[in-house]
């Protein structure tokens, strides 16, 4: 039997040591599913692991994508799971980690099946959305689709302001005369390995001083630099992310001295703990996690591990 171990949590908790630490223990390889990981372009902003990290075990999707490439969730998922299947070919024990819960699920889940939209839907969508912007998109799928609408707002909200998901999510909705909720669920997607989820966790202050001090060490590592080098290409989506967006804001002000840039580090730095606390909400939906203290000594969640796969 093939087992993926799958380390889950906030960003900055610890998920990359430990993957590593398991990675050695188990002699296997480590999939990334962090979605800000995958672009080369972006490296200090998305906390990407050390040069001695990635020496220490084998890592696939780090920095395999450039931003200039369209790359969605169901591209990761067909290309993650077919180098699932040649890794497990030579071990029945495979790592995965990423603070992703989108792309975690991909790979845990899959997704449902949508069908086909007529391609004059799509452009009718994209003009009205060129003309009226994000409004347009949350007023249809409000009216299209209330529940649905209002299951995003409660849990995820920031996919509001998604332009390419809302118009998936409308496009659907107008060009089936169903709504988008209606096809969730509907597909069983079968799985070739059992996943053990392990999800690591800490009380909100020692997550948020953590966070603090990541944001604090990539400005050292010379953050300001890489986005500047990204600031003409701030519209691609892969740079719609924190750590980016509050910078390209900095750079977009006339006047730029110490303290905008303070204002804008500050606002990295909240806006990434926002960040976590929506990862958890995400991930404590997830069912079946072994929940750990992220201090906790790796040799007990060894132990466990051991233990479920002789089962």
């Amino acid at each position: 039997m093939n087992y993926l171990i799958t380390i889950i949590g906030p960003t900055a908790i610890g998920k990359t040591s430990l993957s590593i630490a398991l990675a050695q223990h188990f002699g296997c390889n480590i999939i990334s599913c962090d979605s800000r990981q995958f672009f080369k372009e972006m490296k200090i902003g998305t906390a990407v692991p050390s040069d001695k990290e990635l020496a220490a075990a084998p890592h696939h999707f780090i920095q395999n994508k450039s931003i200039f490439e369209s790359y969605s969730v169901g591209d990761f998922e067909q290309e993650a799971l077919t180098k699932l299947d040649e890794l497990f070919q030579k071990s029945n024990i495979q790592i995965m980690v990423g603070g992703s819960g989108l792309y975690v699920d991909a790979i845990l889940k899959g997704f449902d099946d949508f069908p086909a939209i007529d391609e004059p839907v799509r452009h009718s969508i994209n003009e009205k959305f060129d003309r009226l912007g994000i409004d347009y998109l949350q007023e249809q799928l409000q009216l299209l689709d209330p529940s649905f609408f209002a299951t995003i707002a409660n849990q995820n909200p920031q996919t509001l302001q998604n332009p390419q998901r809302m118009k998936r999510f409308v496009e659907v909705c107008i060009g089936t005369g169903k709504p988008y909720s209606s096809f969730i669920g509907k597909r069983k997607n079968k799985r070739k390995f059992t996943p053990i989820i392990i999800g690591l966790d800490a009380e909100r202050e020692h997550i948020y001083s953590r966070i603090n001090q990541r944001v604090d060490l990539m400005i050292q590592d010379g953050l300001v630099a890489e986005a500047k080098a990204l600031y003409p290409y701030k519209q691609l989506n892969a740079l719609q992310t924190v750590g980016y967006r509050e910078l390209f804001d900095y750079f977009d002000s006339e006047i730029k001295d110490t303290v905008l840039l303070s204002n804008a580090v500050e606002q990295i730095k909240m806006n990434t703990r926002r960040f976590a606390k929506r990862q958890m909400t995400w991930f404590k939906r997830t069912e079946n996690v072994s929940w750990f203290d992220y201090t906790i000594d790796r040799n007990e969640i060894i132990t466990l591990l051991e233990k479920r796969v002789k089962e």
